[in-house]
């Protein structure tokens, strides 16, 4: 349960419309009720409230049915494969791995196969995680360094209708918030199937107003592959806090780093035949190392009626990463492989002012914000042979800044009435300068996002919400500026640097009592554009306006002290907007996606958890003739604490499902065959059931 601070004021409107931006979007309501002591606006203190994440009450405090947090508790008891999963805790969101363990995860949320995080936003406490002009993919979305065990809590928000949310928007954002304290020292020591080895330690200290906490993890994994993966992640953090009256003051150091092999995708026709199994290779030589480095700073002021933010961050990101997806359909002899590398440092400031306001009985919450962020980037594309370069195909410096303003006025018309309007103000830079002058050049531009939300609460404990927004996504900086194709020296065309999104949204939030949450939405998402360019091959592909439309619902139950449940369930329509109906369908969009899990603690210190994932078939290409088998994973943990010793057992897929993590229908040719290759199903199998054993004591 995490504490965070909120300002306590004069009227329970007003209390409500603090909440978000103190961070407390999910603040109880009757906490905020029983803040109130008069009807007049006072000057704000800091004061702690408890966060316990799904089992607060959001009636009166969300904007919409498709935002929450997910608190420390919850994402604790976890059972985890990888650490991006952490954000399956979003409700619909799915993320799974088509290569080794170090890549970054293929995300999937609302219709949209988001391949390693474009159209939705992550960030890490103020500092953004999606990379746009990356040398794998559009806004690459790596969650690999975090420690979940320091993952304090997690909020999300789905759709464009947020106003400080901005690029890599349009599906929605979360943000990952890292504990500020630790009250005595932890350590955990886990051992499992396929070679799984980690520890991760930890330890903090006040002195005064100031808390520091030093943390770390080192990870070894090879997998059930054929070729064992030999991943060795290495991570670290230190925190400083200072809290004083009406400041605080937090500095945060981070430091990561990953080396692996990876059997990426491999042809289901491969594994038919026998040539190779489902957890072997075609090509031996792939894989990567990555890093990261970053420091940040942030800065918390209350003020009377208001409050000031200001955070500041730089980061430092590393990637080197060997892959083959067409294994000899280009180069017969030596085969496709090829080398990406990104190299960039990213720094920006974040800053917000909140003023509360009461006009002639009305209050207002007035937030103004700004988001200024460059990037300095070096990114090259490669081909290689068993990692040895044998050609370049474009190697770019570029350079990509951005400016964002945003307000947001948040009013309380009636009791049971409330309205936000939000409006954003985009401006972005991109000079490329490529290894051939042709494809070299600058662009600038421009877009602005209004957004807008009715909320109104028909009986005590439930609110409906109509909101409409509009959102956009940036493409690659080298999309931009293309003249020439660099591997056919075609004439390229160029894509528009912003695309937009627009969004409709129609939802409903009830509470029971300590025992029921139930959020519902019903939702349109529609893209002008989803050009990308293609970092495998140096170019760009256009698939055209966009249109989805989906269902998601979201349920907290708590029928017993002991006992908690939860279920996500999503629906979408994922289909291209300008075709012809018999060949309209999105490849990869995922029509359904489910997770739900129990949690049982009968005493103190002991657990029991089942959590499903499921996500459904989906088309894998637009005429839908080729579709995807649908995955159903079970996971299962228990622990109890002796002694003070935390002892947990894990089981991964506990039933052993065969199934896949990703699938894709494309062509490839393997050594023999024709040249022209062979469409095939291409697929990354889930790991078999695996026991993963632990002991842990502090946390």
């Amino acid at each position: 349960m995490s504490r965070i601070p909120v300002v306590r004021s004069g009227v329970y409107a007003v209390v409500l419309a603090l909440a978000p931006w103190f961070g407390t979007t999910e603040v109880h309501a009757q906490q905020a009720r029983d803040s109130v002591r008069s009807d007049s606006v006072a000057s704000p203190t800091l004061q702690m409230v408890r966060i316990r994440g799904r089992a607060d009450d959001l009636v009166g405090v969300a904007t919409s049915a498709s935002q929450g947090r997910v608190g420390r508790a919850d994402l604790r008891l976890r059972p985890l494969q990888r650490e991006g999963e952490l954000l399956e805790a979003v409700p619909g969101m799915i993320l799974t791995q088509h290569s080794g363990d170090g890549k970054a995860n293929q995300m999937v949320v609302r219709g949209f196969n988001l391949d390693h995080g474009t159209d939705f936003q992550t960030r890490l406490e103020s500092m953004p995680l999606n990379l746009p002009t990356h040398g794998h993919g559009q806004g690459y979305t790596d969650l690999n360094p975090l420690i979940p065990e320091f993952v304090d809590h997690l909020d999300y928000k789905l759709g464009p209708m947020y106003a400080d949310i901005g690029d890599f928007g349009s599906a929605g954002g979360a943000t990952l918030h890292l504990t500020r304290a630790l009250p005595k020292p932890v350590a955990s020591l886990e051992t499992g199937a396929y070679g799984f080895r980690r520890a991760v330690l930890g330890a903090g200290v006040q002195r005064g107003r100031s808390q520091w906490l030093i943390g770390g993890e080192a990870k070894q994994y090879d997998g059930p592959w054929e070729q064992p993966q030999k991943l060795g992640k290495f991570s670290g953090l230190a925190r400083w806090t200072w809290t004083g009256k009406r400041d605080e003051l937090s500095l945060l150091a981070l430091g990561y780093t990953n080396a692996w092999r990876a059997s990426d995708q491999i042809p289901s026709r491969a594994v038919a035949s026998g040539a190779i199994g489902r957890f072997g290779r075609i090509d031996p030589t792939l894989g990567g190392e990555a890093a990261r480095q970053s420091l940040s700073l942030a800065w918390t002021r209350a003020q009377r009626r208001g409050k000031l933010s200001v955070d500041a961050y730089s980061v430092r990101h590393d990637l080197s990463l060997f892959s083959n997806f067409t294994y000899f359909l280009e180069n017969a002899a030596g085969g496709d492989q090829i080398h990406q590398t990104d190299v960039r440092t990213l720094s920006g400031v974040n800053a917000e002012v909140s003023r509360v306001s009461v006009v002639a009985g009305v209050a207002h919450l007035l937030r103004t914000g700004v988001q200024v962020r460059y990037d300095d980037i070096s990114v090259g594309l490669y081909r290689s042979d068993r990692r040895v370069p044998t050609d370049t195909v474009r190697r770019d410096q570029i350079d990509q800044g951005s400016v964002g303003g945003y307000a947001i006025l948040e009013s309380q018309w009636r009791p049971r009435i409330r309205t936000v309007l939000g409006l954003r103000q985009d401006g972005y830079g991109f000079r490329v300068r490529s290894d051939d002058d042709r494809n070299s050049g600058s662009r600038l531009a421009t877009i602005g996002s209004p957004k807008a939300s009715l909320i109104f609460s028909p009986v005590n404990g439930t609110e409906l919400y109509v909101g409409a927004g509009l959102g956009f996504h940036s493409n690659d900086a080298r999309g931009t500026t293309i003249r020439f194709e660099p591997v056919s020296g075609d004439s390229a065309s160029q894509v528009s640097p912003l695309v937009r999104s627009r969004a409709a949204e129609l939802g409903l939030r009830t509470s029971k009592g300590e025992w029921l949450r139930t959020t519902a939405s019903l939702w349109a998402l529609n893209l002008d554009s989803e050009l990308l360019f293609i970092g495998d091959a140096g170019a760009t592909e256009a698939t055209g306006r966009t249109r989805r439309v989906g269902i998601t619902m979201s349920n907290y139950w708590k029928p017993v002290s002991t006992l908690s449940v939860d279920t996500d369930v999503s629906f979408t329509r994922a289909r291209f907007a300008d075709v012809a109906s018999d060949a309209n369908r999105i490849p990869g969009a995922l029509e359904r996606v489910i997770t739900a899990g129990a949690t049982w603690e009968p005493v103190r210190g002991v657990h029991a958890v089942a959590r499903v994932r499921h996500f459904g078939s989906s088309a894998l290409i637009e005429d839908n003739r080729v579709r995807g088998t649908p995955t159903t994973l079970l996971n299962l943990s228990v622990g109890a604490t002796i002694l003070g010793n935390r002892l947990t057992a894990s089981v991964l897929n506990a039933g052993n499902a065969r199934a896949s993590d990703v699938q894709y229908f494309y062509a490839s040719r393997l050594s023999g065959e024709a040249r022209a290759g062979v469409a095939d199903v291409h697929f990354h199998p889930v790991e078999p059931r695996s026991l993963r054993l632990g002991v842990s004591r502090g946390f």
